[in-house]
């Protein structure tokens, strides 16, 4: 195997194997444990030496990948042999060794092929010919003891030539070490003799069986990493379009065509020139990102997360641009270059397939139906292929119709096309765009209703997409550096059709019967399908992206074929795609004034229709975990509230209606005499009963009535909620200010968080707040002692047996992702937004406590708080809060307003003061 250190320029300045050999040569004798002692600090000097002149290599040249990583096996190399020649000629030496006494250095793994990373493990074989012999043993024993005195981690074994070739023909893992497997030191006609053993006796005629090893393994890593190549905090090295993936080729290659280097596979007709070149820049790329990562770290990372992204997207020397950030323009080259990676192989599996399957077959592949042609296409085993290279060149619009045709047959389009359409992207120019039979298919793509993602995501990869559409090609590949989002704004653009198509199928009506039964519904089906495409598509612009991208809707819908109707809803609907979701999530449905301006903005049913199955899609396709069933039921109330708006023409009737409904549930469920019922309606505002579902209800009445009977001053019910998905904790407690605060920060003690709080005032004085706690994995609390646990605390917190601002003090603070976002608290004030109340909304950076410290703002603020609305976007916490003073009335007087924000400020940013400006 070629050494890919061979061309590293200077490498004396790296180590200089003949200075630090002269002086571990000038070392006194002495027994093997002191000699060993003495050539460490010798040894750990050079390695030390060699890595920081590497690292200010990197430095200096920060896209050199992998003469970086070459850098660092050719240290490695030289200190093995340092420490090799060292054990075998000072400590033990032998002045007559046997046919037995032989050993060789095989460097195995990713070391073996000559690359490694700053904190990469040191995979070593030590082979002998047979059985281990005493001195044999004492070397190993002595060369390990002497690297781990150096600190290195090394991954060991020591087999005879037998045992090497049993063991590979067992584990595939073992097996694939061995072929990456390089002489480092030793004796050579050893290696050599190993090397034919394991091509002849372990690879010949097993690479059918070693390619399907690998395909399955592949597979199974990539369901492990999350099954896409753009979560926004991928591993480089195991993600799907990472490092892992261009070894695995390589592998596969390797072991098939028996080739020593990557560039062989051209020769192989396994790539083209073309792209080993992409292979050889991507390669480049992510040993340059990994050896950053490393050297950010300060141990073996592999994965990007936030907190360091930024830190590698400046030692590369990424700049902001207007509207893009340094690591948000980081993160999208890495996006498009394991993108590329993808590309590169899946046109390399095609080679494979087409020479191991077995006639009729596809290797590796699912079956698929078999037919002869399909317009003017062929088909090769099932798959659409070109009757001729330059199919696409004679008329660009087939780029748009070969997708077109793989959806409505339900079949995969041939690698071979893949490659000519992703060769042929550019012949997309403004006269293909306008074309109306290129619109057409792309259309038919969209709205398909059979599995539009996964046509979509073919026609993203071939890079067709971003050409036809160029407003979307800006979006490809482009992250958000937040915790919020998981994936790129294409894929999570997507991955949003796709969840839209299995709705409108049937296939998730468990989940969303309401969306599922609203699809069934809407005359509008193409409308639906272009705005869950464009709601996200003028990300990164710099301005508002549902203003911006409600312009680019108005530019390409008409493009589309779409009427002039259903363009002004297009772009209705991605300019208000946030509107349902902040509005169900930061209000207090319970507050009319709410339902009606929400109304106000959307004026039909079918917009209403439409806007609640597209905010779903568009929490959904966040990633996993985001949605919940509170969500769901928040942004159900709020649905069916506004729809009972705009049928009743904007009139309240419909309001008194459903309160009577709902205590006539409950006067039903609870069984109660007339008089005892109706003292229980007397004692609660209006408010109360439409904020609360009926079932929250008849558990707040027998709570309520249960305390009385005793005449508990405190009682404290909670109970797991698994459709909410978080416990309902509800306390009954005479009111008093501060009740809230204590309450939030007796949650925290007890390792829980409030997602939403709904507080109540009986008319005689009592307070009854009803509130959903998950715990630290967004989990309801279901565990008896937890249960316990968080009522206990809530108990001695509103009895004051411990001080509660000690306890919060000293409790640890954990270190969160959160803290490697810069976000600068703010809050807004709205007299506007409720007739009784002030709505105040508190922008900041989630951190533990935060809903205590903001409470205890409000009651140093002498404010009552009615309700409270916790929502979280990532790193991001949004609290909304509706207030009155201590005497029921608005906030009027603007001192008081400043007096408010300024505590809210500081308790927003972690207690400190907010300085005034100057």
């Amino acid at each position: 195997m070629p050494i890919r250190y061979e061309t590293l320029p200077q490498r004396r300045a790296i180590i200089d194997r003949r200075t630090v050999g002269d002086a571990l040569a000038a070392l006194p004798d002495a027994d093997s444990a002191a000699m060993r002692q003495s050539a460490t600090p010798l040894l750990k000097a050079a390695l030390d030496a060699g890595r920081t002149e590497i690292a200010g290599r990197l430095a200096a040249h920060p896209s050199r990948g992998i003469e970086t990583a070459a850098a660092y096996a050719y240290l490695t190399d030289q200190i093995l042999r340092l420490i090799f020649d060292f054990t075998t000629q000072r400590i033990y030496p032998l002045s007559n060794p046997t046919a037995s006494e032989r050993i060789t250095l095989v460097a195995v793994g990713g070391y073996g092929r000559g690359e490694m990373a700053p904190f990469s493990d040191i995979d070593i074989t030590f082979l002998t010919p047979w059985k281990q012999t005493g001195w044999v043993e004492q070397v190993i024993e002595s060369m390990l003891y002497t690297l781990w005195d150096l600190g290195l981690k090394i991954g060991h074994s020591s087999r005879s030539l037998d045992d090497m070739v049993r063991m590979a023909k067992a584990d595939l893992t073992i097996r694939t070490a061995l072929l990456e497997g390089r002489y480092v030191w030793g004796d050579q006609p050893l290696y050599a003799e190993a090397s034919a053993r394991f091509d002849r006796e372990v690879v010949a005629g097993t690479a059918r069986a070693f390619v399907a090893e690998k395909l399955e393994e592949r597979n199974a890593r990539h369901q492990r990493m999350g099954d896409s190549r753009y979560v926004v905090e991928p591993n480089l090295k195991e993600g799907k379009g990472g490092l892992r993936d261009l070894h695995a080729l390589f592998w596969i290659g390797k072991y098939a065509y028996r080739v020593p280097a990557v560039a062989d596979l051209v020769d192989a007709g396994l790539l083209t020139r073309e792209e080993l070149r992409r292979f050889q820049k991507a390669e480049n790329f992510l040993w340059a990102v990994r050896c950053h990562l490393h050297l950010v770290a300060g141990r073996a990372e592999e994965r990007l997360t936030f907190d360091v992204q930024r830190e590698v997207a400046t030692r590369m020397r990424y700049a902001d641009r207007p509207g893009r950030s340094a690591v948000e323009r980081f993160m999208q080259h890495y996006f498009l270059t394991v993108k590329q990676v993808g590309d590169v192989t899946g046109l390399f599996l095609a080679h494979l397939d087409e020479t191991f399957a077995r006639k009729g077959r596809r290797f590796g592949l699912p079956s698929v139906r078999l037919r002869r042609s399909l317009g003017g296409y062929t088909l090769d085993r099932g798959r659409i292929a070109l009757p001729s290279d330059d199919y696409f060149q004679q008329d660009p619009a087939r780029l748009l119709e070969i997708f077109a045709l793989a959806d409505r047959h339900a079949v995969e389009i041939h690698p071979q096309a893949m490659r000519a359409a992703g060769r042929d992207a550019k012949l997309i120019t403004a006269a293909v765009r306008n074309d109306p039979r290129a619109n057409a298919w792309f259309l038919d793509v969209l709205t398909s209703k059979r599995d539009p993602e996964t046509v979509l995501r073919w026609m993203n990869e071939a890079g067709v997409f971003g050409r036809f559409v160029p407003d979307f090609g800006r979006v490809v590949a482009q992250m958000q550096f937040d915790m919020y989002h998981h994936y790129t704004v294409d894929e999570h653009s997507i991955r949003a059709i796709g969840l839209l198509s299995r709705i409108e199928r049937g296939t998730l009506e468990e989940d969303h019967p309401l969306a599922s039964g609203i699809l069934q519904r809407i005359t509008s089906r193409r409308v639906l399908y272009c705005a869950v495409l464009l709601h996200d598509i003028a990300k990164g612009r710099g301005g508002d992206h549902s203003v911006l991208g409600a312009e680019v809707a108005e530019t390409l819908c008409p493009r589309f074929g779409l009427t002039a109707a259903e363009t002004e809803t297009v772009a209705w609907l991605v300019r208000w795609h946030l509107l349902m979701s902040a509005t169900a999530f930061k209000r207090d449905l319970s507050d009319f004034k709410t339902i009606l301006d929400f109304a106000e903005k959307v004026q039909s049913m079918e917009r209403l229709r439409l806007l609640l199955v597209l905010t779903i899609v568009d929490i959904r396709a966040v990633g996993p975990g985001v949605w919940n069933g509170w969500k769901r039921q928040l942004l159900a109330d709020l649905f069916e509230a506004a729809e009972e708006v705009l049928r009743l023409g904007h009139k309240q009737k419909g309001r008194r209606e459903r309160v009577q409904a709902k205590q006539a549930a409950l006067d039903t469920a609870l069984g109660w005499e007339i008089d005892r019922f109706a003292s229980l309606v007397r004692r609660f505002p209006e408010s109360y009963w439409v904020a609360e579902p009926v079932e929250m209800l008849i558990a707040n009445a027998r709570l309520v009535a249960e305390a009385d009977a005793q005449g508990l001053p405190l009682s404290i019910g909670a109970t797991a909620d698994a459709d909410r998905g978080a416990t309902l904790v509800t306390v009954y407690a005479a009111d008093h200010p501060g009740l809230f605060y204590r309450i939030a920060g007796a949650i925290h003690l007890a390792g829980g968080s409030i997602i939403d709080a709904r507080i109540h005032t009986t008319r005689d004085g009592m307070a009854l707040d009803n509130l959903l706690v998950q715990d630290p994995f967004g989990r309801p609390f279901d565990d008896a002692g937890q249960l316990q646990r968080l009522v206990r605390a809530i108990e001695d917190a509103l009895a004051n047996r411990h001080r509660l601002a000690d306890r919060l003090a000293a409790k640890p603070v954990a270190r969160t992702r959160a803290e490697a976002f810069d976000i600068a608290p703010a809050v807004f004030v709205d007299n506007k937004a409720s007739n009784r109340y002030t709505v105040v909304e508190v922008n900041a950076r989630d951190r533990p406590a935060l809903l205590n410290a903001l409470a205890h703002a409000l009651f140093q603020a002498k404010l009552t708080i009615h309700s409270a609305h916790i929502a979280t976007y990532g790193e991001r916490a949004v609290d909304v809060f509706y207030l009155t003073d201590l005497v029921g009335d608005k906030l009027a007087s603007p001192a008081r307003i400043k007096t408010l924000e300024r505590l809210l400020l500081e308790a927003a940013g972690g207690g400190a003061p907010v300085k005034k400006a100057a």
